[in-house]
Parts: structure tokens; sequence; C-alpha cells
């Protein structure tokens, strides 16, 4: 199975793509889309969805999965950050990939077999899970992994929502 976890943000969006068989992990890619705040909200978006489309293109992912949205303080960066996820599920829904969404207790538990785990474990963990030489950079991109990972390791499908 074919992996394309995603870390949604308007700066930077991080994707891992794993593919997961026999218990054992093959790390496909990994990397980070970004924006800049030279180009306008719409643009922005748009190069999320292009640069995304191609992704799923090039590598056929079975899955889609991502981090449920968290409120944050600053409302105007919930509500761009809202909008790069939209567009990521929209992408992913446009291609007919299934989409999985998963808490960031879901994916701590996963990855590193404690839900209250702080960002350098979880990064820790990704690193040895997929024995990668180094953690990846940015951070984003380490968090699509795990979430990645997070669905790998779901094996009951109670215990994951399936957005439709």
């Amino acid at each position: 199975m074919i992996i394309l976890g995603v870390d949604p943000g308007i700066a930077i969006v991080g994707i891992g793509i794993i593919e997961y068989s026999g218990n054992k992990f093959n790390v496909l890619n990994y990397r980070a889309i970004t924006t800049t705040t030279k180009n306008t909200l719409p643009e922005r978006l748009e190069i999320i969805y292009d640069e995304l489309n191609d992704i799923i293109n090039l590598y056929k992912p079975d899955a889609f999965a991502l981090e449920e949205l968290f409120f944050n303080q600053n409302v105007k960066t919930a509500i761009t950050v809202g909008q790069a996820r939209g567009i990521a599920v929209l992408t992913a829904q446009k291609n007919k990939i299934p989409i999985y969404e998963y808490t960031p207790l879901q994916v701590k538990q996963a990855v590193v077999g404690y839900g209250r785990a702080d960002k350098k474990q979880v990064q820790q963990m990704v690193k040895v899970l997929l024995n990668l030489k180094e953690i990846p950079k940015p951070d984003d991109v380490a968090d699509a992994l795990a979430i990645a990972i997070c669905h790998a390791h779901t094996n009951n499908m109670s215990n994951f929502f399936m957005m439709r």
C-alpha cells in the first residue's frame, strides 16, 4: 500500500510518501511544498494544488492521510491553513483517493506508543522506523511522514475516520 501523508499549511505543506507492505516501510519520497507571501493567497493555493496533484499522479497513492485541523489562537492563520487543507483534501478527492484523518494523539500513539509524546520524540521515531540517516526537515515533512506511519499502523478500520 502506498500512503501519502500530508501536513497542510499555507507556507509549507509537508509531504511524506511511504510504501507499507508486510509490516515493512519503504520511503518513496518526502519533501515540502512551499509558497511565499510574494504570491497572492489564490496563487499560493494553486501552487499547493498543482504540486500535490503532480505528486499524486507520480506515486498513485492508495491512501491520503492528514492530521485533523486544530484551532490556532491566531484566527487569520487558522483560516488560511484551513484553506490550504481544503485544497489538499480536494486534490485527493478529485483523484479518487480515500482520505483518512487522524488526531495528533492518534499520530503520536501510532508512532511513539505514547499519545503525549513531544515533537522531538515523534521525529526521532520517524527517523528510526523509516531507517533514515537524519530527521527530515523541515518539521512539517517529519510530521507528514508520521501521519503516513500512523495510517500504516492503524489496523482496525474503526480506529480512523474516513472522510466522505
